[in-house]
């Protein structure tokens, strides 16, 4: 049974910090590339930072460059999202999500497999 558990989600405060965990289950995780969405209230999906299944290239938007930082951890099957200096406009349920390519994409309909989200809110 495929899973992508997210974790690490929570209230901060602008500025703040936040690391979220994505625990993935039921593939083969080193075959998958591997991306962080984003969901604010009204809005559409939005493909943040993404990270090819052999490390070999990363995409990050430009509402987060140089602020979050994506990695994973193939041995755990586990990926991660860095999230610095945080502001409002960040706040969103935040999903991970797995597409079987070597090969990075930021689009909604490319993933396969998806988690269930984690909120994160930035407030003061």
């Amino acid at each position: 049974q495929v899973q992508l558990v997210e974790s690490g989600g929570g209230l901060v405060q602008p500025g703040g910090s936040l690391r979220l965990s994505c625990a993935a289950s039921g593939f083969t995780f080193d075959e998958y590339s591997i991306c962080w969405f984003r969901q604010a209230p009204g809005k559409d999906y939005e493909g943040i930072a993404c990270i090819s299944s052999s490390c070999g290239n990363t995409y990050y938007a430009d509402t987060v460059q140089y602020r979050f930082t994506i990695s994973r951890d193939n041995a755990e099957n586990t990926m991660y999202l860095q999230m610095n200096t945080l502001n409002h406009e960040n706040t969103a349920v935040y999903y991970c999500a797995a597409r079987f390519s070597d090969y990075c994409s930021s689009v909604v309909g490319k993933y396969d497999y998806w988690g269930q989200g984690t909120q994160v809110t930035v407030s003061s």
